[in-house]
C-alpha cells in the first residue's frame, strides 16, 4: 500500500462510458469484477520481432512521458507502432477512468492502450485479459495496492506479462506498479510501514515480501520502493535490504534497494541493463554482508550500506554493477546515520590493483595516457587541478564489445565525462550537475574490427588536487 488514492469507478462515469461506445471498445469479461476500456485502434499490431525489453520504474503512479516514449521507441526500434495494456487493481476515484492510457495514447508509436481494472485475484484468469496482454508490447501497472498485484503470482496473468518481456516488449509502472516490478516485492499485504518502524524491528508484521513473481533480465536481487525522499523511505529500504540478506531471498548474499522519488521521477532501463534516471533523484542501496543484528523484536544494526544517488540524466549499469561512486551510511540499534540522501562518493580500487593514474601532459588526444593494455575492469584516475583541465585516456574496443565507465568525483569540483572516437567526436557523454556528482556512461562498438577510443574528463567548475576515479569495465 503506497498511499495513492484507491481507484473506484463511479456510476456516473460508467454511464458516460456507455454513451461513448463509438470511441471506446469494451469487452465482456469472464468475471464480473473485471472492466476493460480500450483506446485507439481496435486491432492489435502484427509484427514478427521487437527490439526490447525496456522498463520504466516511476516514483508515483502517473506515466512519465519521457521514459514511456523512450521505452516505446526502444521496443519498436523507432519504427511502426505497438500496443499497451494498463493493469489496475481498482478504478480512479475521480476524473478519467483511464488516466494512464490518456497519457500513453497521445505518445508517438502507440497503436492502442487498453485499461483493465481487476479487483479480484480470480480476474487474472480472464481469457480476454490474457489475450490482450499477450498481444501487447508493454504492460504498465498502475498505482494503488501492490498486494493486489502480488496475488497474481502463479496465475495465467503472470505468465502473460512474462511473455511480453520475453518477446522483446516491456513492463513498468508507478508507485505500487514500481514495487511489483522487482524480484523481491515489499507487498504491504499486512499494512504499510514507515522507516522508523522498520528500523526499530525489521521483522514486524507489516514487513512482508513476495518473491518469485517477475524476474526481469539484469535486475536480480533488487527491492523497489517509491515516493522515496518525500515520504522518507530510505530507512525502510535499508531494513528491507537487511531482511532480504538475512532471510536468504537473494542469489549471492547481497541485496540492492532501488528507490525512486515522486514528482516525475522515473528510472528507464534498457535491454542491456543500463538505467537512466529522469525528472527526480533515485537511489540504489547495496547491502553486501550479513546484518550485525536483524531479529524479531530487535532494532536493526547494519554497517556500511553503499548508496548511489542518481540525479536526473545519470546512469547505473545493472548488468555490470559498479564498484565505486557510492557513499556509506549505517544503522545502529535502529537509528540511521544523518544525511541519508546525500554524501560524498568514495573512489574504489579495482580487483588486482590494475589501473592508471594520469601523467601530465594529457590534455589532448595526441598526449592521451595509454590504457589499451589494461585488463578489465580497471581504474583511470587523476585530478582537475585547474578549472580548464582536461584529461584524456586511450582505450581499444573490438566488435560487439561494450565499455561502461563509472566515475566517482570528489566534492571540490564538477567534472564531465565524454567518450570519443578516434577523430574526437563525442559518441556519448555524462554531464551531471554539481560538485562531487558521479558520472557514468556506456558504449557498444557495433562495427567490425578493433578501434581506438578516448575517455575524456573535463573540468566544468571548480578545481582541486583530490583525485577522481573512473572504473571501466569491458564486456
Amino acid at each position: 500500500m503506497t498511499g495513492h488514492s484507491p481507484r473506484r469507478l463511479t456510476t456516473a462515469v460508467a454511464l458516460t462510458l456507455l454513451a461513448f461506445t463509438s470511441t471506446l471498445t469494451t469487452g465482456g469479461p469472464a468475471h464480473a469484477a473485471a472492466d476493460r476500456v480500450r483506446l485507439g485502434s481496435a486491432a492489435d499490431v502484427s509484427r514478427t520481432s521487437w527490439q526490447g525489453p525496456a522498463f520504466t520504474m516511476n516514483g508515483d503512479g502517473g506515466v512519465v512521458p519521457a521514459t514511456m516514449t523512450r521505452a516505446i521507441d526502444a521496443i519498436r526500434g523507432s519504427t511502426g507502432s505497438l500496443d499497451v495494456v494498463v493493469l489496475a487493481g481498482s478504478a480512479p476515484t475521480s476524473g478519467s477512468t483511464t488516466p494512464e492510457c490518456d497519457t500513453v495514447i497521445a505518445l508517438a508509436g502507440v497503436n492502442s492502450c487498453t485499461t483493465w481494472t481487476l479487483t479480484s485475484a480470480a480476474d487474472a484468469g480472464n481469457a480476454q485479459l490474457n489475450t490482450d496482454v499477450r498481444n501487447a508490447e508493454f504492460v504498465y501497472f498502475a498505482g494503488g495496492d501492490q498486494c493486489r498485484y502480488a496475488a497474481w503470482k502463479g496465475t495465467p496473468l503472470e505468465a502473460s506479462v512474462e511473455s511480453v518481456v520475453a518477446k522483446g516488449g516491456g513492463s513498468g509502472g508507478g508507485s505500487a506498479g514500481t514495487h511489483i516490478n522487482s524480484p523481491i516485492v515489499y507487498d504491504a499485504c499486512k499494512g504499510s510501514v514507515t522507516s522508523a518502524e522498520a528500523l526499530s524491528d525489521p521483522y514486524r508484521p507489516t514487513v512482508t515480501f513476495t518473491t518469485g513473481l517477475f524476474n526481469w533480465p539484469d535486475y536480480a536481487d533488487t527491492i523497489n520502493d517509491s515516493h522515496f525522499v518525500t515520504r522518507d523511505r530510505m530507512g525502510r529500504t535499508m531494513a528491507f535490504v537487511a531482511r532480504a540478506i538475512k532471510d536468504g531471498l537473494t542469489t549471492n548474499g547481497a541485496a540492492w534497494g532501488v528507490g525512486v522519488e515522486q514528482g516525475g521521477g522515473s528510472l528507464f532501463i534498457d535491454k542491456n541493463g543500463q538505467a537512466t534516471e529522469y525528472g527526480q533523484n533515485a537511489y540504489v542501496v547495496l547491502g553486501d554482508h550479513q546484518p550485525e543484528q536483524a531479529a524479531p523484536g530487535k532494532a536493526l544494526t547494519f554497517s556500511d550500506y553503499k548508496i548511489w544517488r542518481l540525479t536526473p540524466g545519470s546512469t547505473f549499469d545493472f548488468k555490470n554493477r559498479p564498484t565505486c561512486g557510492y557513499y556509506r551510511r549505517s544503522v545502529t540499534n535502529g537509528t540511521a546515520d544523518g544525511n541519508l540522501y546525500n554524501g560524498t562518493p568514495e573512489a574504489c580500487g579495482t580487483p588486482g590493483g590494475a589501473g592508471l593514474h594520469e601523467s601530465e601532459p594529457n590534455d589532448t588526444r595526441g598526449t592521451a595516457n595509454d590504457a589499451t593494455a589494461l585488463v578489465s575492469p580497471f581504474d583511470l584516475s587523476g585530478d582537475m587541478t585547474s578549472s580548464s583541465d582536461r584529461d584524456y585516456f586511450k582505450i581499444g574496443l573490438t566488435s560487439g564489445q561494450t565499455v561502461t565507465a563509472q566515475c566517482a568525483i570528489p566534492p571540490a569540483y564538477d567534472a564531465d565525462l565524454y567518450f570519443l572516437d578516434s577523430s574526437g567526436s563525442a559518441l556519448t557523454r555524462s554531464v551531471n550537475n554539481g560538485p562531487g556528482t558521479a558520472e557514468s556512461l556506456s558504449f557498444t562498438r557495433t562495427a567490425s574490427g578493433t578501434a581506438t577510443y578516448y575517455v575524456e574528463l573535463e573540468a566544468y567548475s571548480g578545481s582541486g588536487s583530490e583525485a577522481y576515479t573512473c572504473t571501466l569495465t569491458k564486456s
